[in-house]
């Protein structure tokens, strides 16, 4: 994949994420690309995503640790394969679980870099681990496990 973002890599039909859909102008258009052993992303959160003045929505934090970590799970299935995909073999997932730990409030006026990666992979799933930092410190953790997106839920091709 080289150094291309993750996201850019699905095809339009998959594009209308609310964290990551390049198509979808009120989102969060999350970009993530793989650095080393880990997949990362940066955000720079808004005024309007406050918890309390000053401080993240903590649902915001969840979120990217969410979506980045769906990116982490297609990234991992780009790499296995090494194919080109196209609107009917993109790799996506959805979240089977997310489970977030809150380390520490994350101030609204800093850069949030999130560093993910695949720790279990199987056929069925994959579990994902990611770390949140801000202002250079380690605010939040998650686990996430992903599973190919059902049939039903696939756009028509």
């Amino acid at each position: 994949m080289g150094n291309k973002f993750i996201q850019d890599q699905y095809p339009d039909s998959f594009s209308h994420c609310y964290g990551c859909g390049r198509l979808n102008a009120e989102g969060l258009q999350l970009k993530s690309y793989i650095e080393g052993q880990d997949v990362v992303c940066t955000f720079q959160p808004q005024p309007h995503q406050l918890a309390v003045p000053g401080f993240v929505y903590g649902g915001l934090i969840a979120s990217i640790i969410d979506c980045h970590s769906i990116g982490t799970a297609a990234a991992a299935a780009m790499g296995e394969s090494g194919e080109t995909f196209d609107e009917k073999t993109a790799p996506r997932y959805v979240t089977k679980s997310l489970e977030v730990e809150f380390i520490k409030p994350t101030p609204i006026n800093s850069l949030i870099t999130v560093k993910a990666r695949v720790v279990e992979s199987g056929r069925t799933h994959r579990v994902i681990h990611a770390e949140l930092f801000s202002a250079d410190e380690l605010r939040a953790k998650g686990v996430v496990v992903a599973v190919p997106i059902p049939e039903h839920m696939l756009p028509a091709i």
